[in-house]
C-alpha cells in the first residue's frame, strides 16, 4: 500500500481531498499552469516513476474537464508511472451511449478511446449510464455502485409504506433492485418527450396511495422527469416523495424545479460538487470511503464487487 499515489484534477479536488484522508496518504502533489488563452498544461511535481497513480477527475461539462484528464494521463505515462488508473467518480457523455437516429456521434464510445490512447490501464467509475458501456474500454473497469451510500441513507429513514419509483423505463432496472432490497412495491412512470430534456406527457404505472414514495434514478439533469413524477405521485395520493440519484448534473432550471415541486428531499453522491444554497432540498452523501476502499483493493488485488450492498 505505498507504492501508489493519488492525484485530483482541479474539478474533483473537494473529493481526492476526502478519499485521501480515508486512504491515509498525502495527496500528490501536481501543478495545473494556464496559459492567458484558456490553454493549460500539468506537471507532476514528484517523482512517480514505478509508481501505481490513481487520478481522480469527473469528466462533467465542460470539456475542460475531460482536457485536463487526459493530461494527466499523458504526463503520467511519459514520467514512467508503472500503472495509470483514472478515477472518473461522474463519467460525462455517457448519455450518448448508442445511435438512436441517424448521423448522431456516439460520444461515450469516443470519450473511452481518447482516454485508452492517452495510457490508462485502469478506470474507476460509478454508475454509468448503462453498464455495457463497460464494453466501450479496452481495459479493466470496476464499476461501483452509488447503491452503497444511498441504500443505508435510505434505510436510516424507517419510511412505513415505502413504494419505490422509476421516473422511467430506463431506470426501472435500478429500481426494481432497490425495490426487492426493501421488499417492498415497484411502481413505473411512462413518459413521452418531444426533444430532449423536455418531457411532454407522463402517467403512473403502479398504486401509491398511502405509501412514501422514493424516486430512483442514475443522474439528475434538468429534473423536468423527476419534479413531474413527484407531482403526479402526488396527485395519486402518496403520503411523501422524496428522490434518490447518483449523479448531481442539476443543470439550468433544475434547482428552482426542485424547490418549487412536490419533492421533500433529494439524495444524491458527490461525484459532482453541488452548491447546497441553490436548493436545501438537495443533500449529498459522499462517496469518498467507497472509492478509496477500491483503491485500496485495486492495490491489494483484492475482490472489488464484495464490497457491494446489491
Amino acid at each position: 500500500m505505498n507504492n501508489f499515489l493519488v492525484f485530483s484534477g482541479s474539478a474533483t479536488n473537494y473529493l481526492t481531498e476526502k478519499i485521501c484522508a480515508s486512504l491515509g496518504v498525502a495527496q500528490g502533489k501536481i501543478n495545473l499552469s494556464r496559459f492567458s488563452d484558456g490553454e493549460f498544461g500539468v506537471s507532476y511535481e514528484e517523482s512517480i516513476r514505478g509508481r501505481d497513480v490513481f487520478l481522480v477527475q469527473s469528466t462533467f461539462p465542460n470539456a475542460d474537464n475531460l482536457m485536463e484528464l487526459l493530461l494527466m494521463i499523458d504526463a503520467a505515462k511519459r514520467a514512467s508511472a508503472r500503472t495509470i488508473n483514472a478515477v472518473i467518480p461522474y463519467f460525462g457523455w455517457a448519455r450518448q451511449d448508442r445511435k438512436d437516429r441517424p448521423r448522431v456521434a456516439i460520444g461515450a464510445k469516443l470519450v473511452a478511446d481518447m482516454l485508452t490512447v492517452a495510457g490508462i490501464h485502469r478506470i474507476i467509475t460509478m454508475d454509468l449510464h448503462a453498464d455495457q458501456e463497460q464494453g466501450f474500454f479496452d481495459c479493466p473497469v470496476d464499476h461501483l455502485y452509488a447503491s452503497s451510500v444511498l441504500l443505508p441513507y435510505l434505510k436510516s429513514l424507517n419510511l412505513p409504506d415505502t413504494v419505490i419509483a422509476a421516473p422511467d423505463m430506463g431506470s426501472s432496472k435500478r429500481a426494481s433492485t432497490y425495490s426487492k432490497y426493501f421488499g417492498c412495491p415497484l411502481v413505473l412512470c411512462n413518459k413521452t418527450r418531444e426533444r430532449a430534456n423536455e418531457v411532454s406527457h407522463m402517467q403512473v404505472i403502479g398504486d401509491v396511495k398511502d405509501a412514501n414514495v422514493v424516486i430512483v434514478d442514475d443522474m439528475v439533469d434538468t429534473a423536468g422527469t423527476i419534479t413531474m413524477a413527484a407531482n403526479i405521485m402526488m396527485e395519486n395520493g402518496a403520503k411523501s416523495v422524496r428522490a434518490a440519484a447518483s449523479h448531481c448534473v442539476m443543470s439550468g432550471p433544475a434547482a428552482v424545479r426542485v424547490a418549487n415541486s412536490a419533492l421533500e428531499e433529494i439524495v444524491f453522491t458527490d461525484s459532482i460538487p453541488f452548491d447546497s444554497s441553490k436548493c436545501p432540498k438537495v443533500k449529498q452523501i459522499s462517496i469518498a470511503d467507497l472509492i478509496a476502499e477500491a483503491i485500496r483493493r485495486v492495490e491489494s488485488n483484492e475482490s472489488i464487487s464484495s464490497q457491494y450492498l446489491i
